[in-house]
Formats: structure tokens, sequence, C-alpha cells
């Protein structure tokens, strides 16, 4: 049948024109009846030359498949339709600027379709197209300032290790996989052999410094990325070790206390040495070993004492206690 262009003179001309969204009208077979400004600055496409078309042969390219079957479905079942920017990435041929370059994205945006009747053409659906540029910025905006609190709560602003917080949840994490896979987990504690003397002759800004080049050292003497190493409190830090067994974990640990030691960083109050040295506590649960979190952390712990013990800048291993059969 012959289509009567839709009454747009003004004032609705102004008014459709005006708004800071695109406005289509089509009818049961999706020629299009209305089409705004909006669209026109967005498309390159006149009213007058959409007027009459099928929608999907107004663009310069064809509409995504979602677009054309959610637009049948709007006019087959009667049923509005959304289709958000974040489920379906710019369906439509749209553009912030025009002329475009051929390098040119698309321009973001949203589409919400509703059926409704109008006269004399019985059966329509009308169209929004709103752009969602502001909105996907301001999301990447938040999005940043998320992954950097994030970052801040994972990182000790310091030493640039991982964290406290970190350390209690991956660890537990990491633990948890052991036991479920029933592969072998170590923990290494390190502590600063009398830090405390250092701050008092030194200062704690050049305490801190220390602490800062100690972390750059052990950092980069563990090899694996799936080794965690993060501050535990004051002077102490602590290693996660996936899969590593015992030997190789002692191992691991010689590794840093030499890595230390290479560092030369004078410490005239160490009481054992005349430069800055670390002790350190090894522990393991090996494959299937049925021991808590609690107590291969603990054992780590009293490994650590133990090195402390027999003279610091050491290294000494403690097992896990295991739960007691029952009788």
């Amino acid at each position: 049948m012959k289509l009567d262009k839709f009454d747009a003179s003004p004032p609705w001309s102004t008014i459709f024109d005006a708004v800071g969204f695109g406005l289509v009208l089509v009818d049961a077979d999706a020629h299009v009846l209305l089409w705004n400004g909006w669209l026109t600055r967005h498309s390159g496409v006149d009213a007058q030359d959409a007027f009459g078309q099928p929608l999907a042969a107004v663009f310069g390219a064809a509409p995504s498949a979602s677009f054309v079957a959610a637009l049948h479905n709007a006019l087959h079942y009667k049923l509005p339709v959304v289709l958000s920017n974040v489920l379906h990435r710019c369906p439509l041929p749209l553009y912030a600027q025009l002329p475009m370059s051929e390098s040119a994205d698309r321009m973001p945006h949203a589409i919400t379709m509703t059926p409704l009747a109008v006269a004399p053409w019985g059966p329509c659906c009308l169209i929004q197209i709103a752009d969602s540029s502001r909105a996907i910025s301001r999301e990447k905006v938040l999005q940043k300032q998320s992954d950097r609190l994030s970052q801040e709560v994972m990182t000790d602003s310091l030493t640039r290790a991982f964290s406290r917080g970190f350390f209690d949840q991956f660890y537990q994490q990491e633990f948890a996989l052991a036991r479920r896979q029933g592969t072998k987990l170590s923990l290494i504690l390190v502590d600063v052999d009398y830090f405390k003397g250092y701050n008092d002759e030194y200062g704690h800004p050049a305490g801190d410094k220390v602490l800062v080049t100690l972390v750059q050292a052990l950092k980069a003497g563990l090899l694996r990325a799936t080794d965690k190493l993060a501050r535990y409190g004051g002077e102490e830090f602590v290693v996660i070790l996936p899969d590593c067994a015992q030997n190789k974990a002692l191992a691991i640990a010689e590794h840093l206390r030499t890595a230390v030691l290479a560092l030369k960083l004078p410490h005239r109050k160490s009481g054992m040495s005349d430069q800055i040295t670390i002790s350190l506590g090894v522990s393991t649960m090996e494959s299937g070993q049925t021991c808590s979190a609690q107590a291969l952390l603990e054992a780590a712990d009293l490994a650590l004492y133990a090195a402390k013990g027999k003279g610091r800048n050491g290294v000494q291993y403690c097992g896990p206690q295991l739960p007691q059969a029952s009788a």
C-alpha cells in the first residue's frame, strides 16, 4: 500500500529534531514512517531518503542480526524490547561525527523498541536510540577507580609487596586448592634481624628504604609467577609457595637469605653481623597430608623462632602438626 508520511510539520518536526536521541517509527512491515534529525546527524541518511524504505536497507551497512531479530519480535509479538549496549555492541552503523574516517568506531548506543498502534498505519513500532558514550566513559572511570582501590588494598603501600589482607585471602584459597587436589604447599616466614636496632641507629626513613630494597631482592628470588610475597607485619614477610615440596622450599629460603646478604646493607647495631641479615622459617604440607591452614602457618612461625634461637641469619624447618588418629 502507499505510505503516507508521518505529519512532522511544525511544531512536531521541531520537537522530534530537537530531542537528544534517535527516533524512528516503522510500520508493521518495518518500513520507515518517521526519521528524526538526530538520526540524520549520526547516520548521514536524510529523512526524505529514509521514508518508505525497509529499515534494514536504509543504512549503508546492515544492522546487526540481533537488531533485526528484536524488531521482528517487537512487531510480531507486540512486546517492548531493549537492546542494551552491554549485551549488544553497536547494532546500528551510527557515528559520533560525520563524515567519519575509515578507522572510526561506531558510536555506542542503546535501543528501545515500543510496539504501538498509530492511525492510519495500524501496528507500528517506535524505536528510540540513545548515545551510550558518556555512560561507558563513566563506567571506565569507575572501573579504573575500583581497580586502583583494589590494588591499594592488595598491595602494601610502602614496600609494594602484597598486603596482609591479600595474604589472608590468597593463603586460604591456595590451601583449600592444595587440599582438594592433594598437592604440596609450602610457607616461608621471613624476619629482618635486629631491625629495631637498625631503626634506632639510622632512623625510620632509612629503615623504610631498607624494607623496600629487601622486598625487591626477595621478589627477584622468586622465579614462579605463582609464588607470592606479602608483608606479614612490620619487618616480617611471608612467602606462599604452591605445589612446592620441603626440599625445594628450603632451597628457595636459602637462596633468599644469600640474596639479602649480597646486598651488603650496613647494620652497625645488628648484634651478630655488620650488615642486614634475615632469618627464615619454612613449613610444608606434603601431598595427602591433612593438617589445617593454621597448623601450617604456626609451624612456619615455630621454624622462624628456631632460626632466631640458633643465632639468626639462617633457615630452619618445622613440619605442621597433624591431627591425631582416633583410637
